[in-house]
């Protein structure tokens, strides 16, 4: 595993900045003025607590959410400006999305649930086939290319959403806890194809997590507490907090 750090990638240029981003929900204020940089062929794991605002940071620098105020910015396009048709596309061209249970098409075998992006970008349904099995056999379930969902184990899922997440070559895939529901065997395993598969394709990962044993396998972590980012891990900066508290 990799030793968190808290710079960038050496000569590695910004792919998605955040800056200033405010977010609340009714009265719950989940960022409080959150400044990110994603950069390009990076892994950067954002920790905290339940609550502290993670899950929106993702939705915004994702274009799942637009922010009440701040901007998100890539490739020169400030994400919530841009039309729905747009962000949906860059959704399905640039940017890969996997949750905590993987949301895979419960109705849809593992190969078409990884051929689902394809097929909505227009490719046809051999070429798109195609190509999922062989994401399916770079994540190790090419085994479970007939199983649907409640077919398979929750390790299994996880790396078909990942290969659904990656199939379209996105520059950049949002992972919200995606080991968050798995034992610690197969979350390391998750953890371990995903790190590889993002190496090979010089895909930049922001990975959400509390955990700080996934965390280590980023290159950099930051904190994320009371919806404002900070340098270092959340769990040191949480004990400083309790430390002056006290």
């Amino acid at each position: 595993m990799n030793t968190p750090t808290e710079q960038p990638l050496s000569g590695a240029g910004v792919l998605i900045s955040a800056r200033g981003l405010r977010k609340s929900y009714g009265r719950t204020e989940a960022l409080r003025g959150a400044s990110l940089d994603l950069h390009e062929g990076e892994i950067l794991a954002v920790t905290g607590t339940s609550g502290s605002g993670k899950s929106t940071l993702l939705h915004c620098l994702s274009g799942i959410v637009r922010p009440d105020e701040g901007a998100v910015t890539y490739g020169g396009e400030e994400l919530g400006l841009l039309p729905e048709q747009r962000l949906s596309e860059l959704r399905r061209r640039d940017f890969g999305v996997v949750f905590q249970f993987g949301q895979l098409i419960p109705e849809l075998t593992a190969l078409d649930n990884v051929a689902l992006p394809l097929l909505l970008a227009g490719a046809r349904r051999g070429h798109a086939h195609r190509t999922a099995g062989e994401w399916l056999e770079r994540f190790g379930v090419r085994g479970q290319a007939d199983l649907r969902p409640g077919g398979m184990s929750g390790g299994q899922s996880q790396r078909v959403a990942l290969a659904r997440a990656l199939v379209t070559g996105p520059r950049a895939v949002f992972a919200d806890e995606p080991t968050g529901a798995l034992d610690t065997l197969a979350g390391e395993q998750v953890m371990t194809a995903l790190v590889h598969t993002a190496r090979e394709a010089g895909t930049a990962v922001l990975l959400i997590t509390h955990d700080a044993q996934i965390a280590a396998y980023a290159d950099r972590e930051v904190g994320l507490r009371d919806g404002v980012v900070h340098s270092g891990p959340a769990a040191v900066l949480g004990q400083e907090a309790a430390r002056r508290e006290g």
